[in-house]
């Protein structure tokens, strides 16, 4: 991410305002797979937030961290949280608007024909 961009833009992770704030009252207390780091106050306790690395986006947060971001847990997750099991699927950030997003039959961006109404359906016509 180039400089500017890192200046001028809070959608792009923190800007300086907000890296100087985190180190002046902010303490690590841990990072997530992704990258993102996640703080909490010096003298408040409950105050929590995240630097994302990369896209501010809050999908992009996995849920045991989301807990503890709004309280729900009150010790890390790794302290407080059972490990995940071999069943559970990772969580996947939203990728609404990006190119991998879902799009049916007969999307105009997929590019495919919707399959023709098979006798269920009656159009509605104004009277």
């Amino acid at each position: 991410m180039g400089f500017l961009a890192r200046t001028f833009t809070w959608w792009n992770g923190a800007t300086w305002g907000t890296g100087l704030w985190t180190r002046r009252h902010g303490e690590k207390v841990g990072t997530d797979d992704a990258g993102n780091v996640y703080y909490r106050g010096k003298k408040n306790l409950a105050s929590r937030w995240v630097i994302y690395n990369g896209p501010n986006d809050g999908s992009r947060v996995p849920p045991e961290w989301q807990a503890w971001l709004k309280g729900t847990i009150d010790d890390l997750p790794d302290e407080s949280l059972p490990p995940r099991r071999k069943f559970e699927k990772k969580p996947e950030v939203n990728l609404t608007g990006t190119m991998a997003a879902f799009r049916p039959d007969g999307s105009l961006s997929k590019g495919s024909i919707r399959p023709a109404a098979t006798g269920d359906y009656q159009p509605w016509t104004p009277e």
